[in-house]
């Protein structure tokens, strides 16, 4: 007891005074507050300008006259039956083109896994989804109007030479299906980039463990593979369809007549004459897609919580 209470003392006697304020101080220095968070006043900008006012503004929007008159004559288009229909052709096309691109993308992610991380081949590809993934707008329609458009390289080659004309059934390219290629076409990168770390991140033991177990390869994708990346495939897909739905410019450069989805529906309603009192019908629009988008997004956020308890 003697030696112990001797060395208390000695351990006591040999830690470092530490003066009454410092501890204070020392708190305080913690609690102001600290100069890097100036860093994210850009950022703050950004969002609030271009995400936050616009969000405002189009849902305070569908709820007033031009005159500034609180309504419901706005909200209650929503239950036309074109508007509907309208939105019963984005949620088809969002949800067809997000499906393609997933699975396509998916395939493209397992063809990848057995290449070095940092070699040419894995490099150029990942480069190249990271660029065709944001390829999109003016350009992208310009790309395929040059390409299978009516006088388009490929058009010209298949009715010139074997006699196949494209177009014979109408200009779909001009209509609600030709917006399936070119959505294909940017959904399928962006499947690479957001699906490729969860495929990355399956872990090397579970597959030995599986072969020590006497499993097969196909018994480590149905038992273990499959199950562990279905909630980052099923988020994946979500973004590729919140991603779909939400998207304007291509569709405005290819089909620039008519409104067969909502952004185009939108783009009607804010340039065209428009019935008394419904001068606010796009604030509705955009409010309806708001709340889809809203949905899906926070189904995706959900699930990719689920998912990232695997990838830890």
């Amino acid at each position: 007891m003697t030696t112990l209470t001797a060395t208390g003392a000695d351990a006591a006697a040999s830690a470092p005074v530490t003066p009454a304020g410092s501890s204070q101080h020392a708190r305080a220095r913690r609690s102001a507050p600290s100069p890097a968070w100036l860093g994210l006043v850009p950022f703050a900008g950004y969002v609030v300008l271009f995400l936050a006012v616009p969000t405002i503004l189009s849902i305070g929007s569908g709820f007033f006259t031009k005159d500034g008159t609180f309504t419901g004559a706005n909200l209650s288009a929503l239950a036309d039956p074109v508007v509907l229909n309208t939105f019963a052709d984005s949620a088809g096309l969002s949800l067809l083109t997000a499906v393609v691109g997933a699975v396509v993308g998916a395939l493209v992610c397992y063809a990848l896994l057995g290449m070095d991380p940092e070699g040419r081949t894995r490099s150029a590809v990942d480069a190249a989804a990271g660029v065709l993934a944001q390829f999109g707008g003016v350009m992208l329609a310009f790309a395929f109007i040059a390409t299978i458009g009516i006088q388009g390289v490929v058009t010209v080659f298949l009715k010139d030479s074997l006699g196949v004309d494209i177009f014979a059934n109408g200009t779909w390219l001009y209509e609600l299906p030709g917006l399936v290629l070119p959505y294909i076409y940017f959904q399928i990168p962006l499947m690479v980039i957001t699906f490729m770390p969860a495929l990355a991140a399956l872990k090397p033991q579970w597959a030995e463990a599986n072969v020590t177990l006497g499993g097969t390869r196909a018994s480590f994708w149905l038992r273990i593979g499959i199950p562990v990346l279905a909630p980052s495939f099923l988020a994946s897909l979500l973004l590729l369809f919140a991603n779909a739905f939400s998207s304007y410019a291509t569709a405005a450069a290819l089909a620039s007549q008519g409104a067969q989805i909502v952004p185009l529906q939108i783009r009607t309603a804010l340039t065209s004459e428009t019935l008394l009192g419904r001068e606010n019908l796009a604030g509705a629009l955009a409010l309806g897609m708001i709340v889809i988008v809203g949905i899906v997004m926070a189904l995706y956020s959900l699930v990719q919580r689920r998912a990232a308890r695997w990838q830890s």
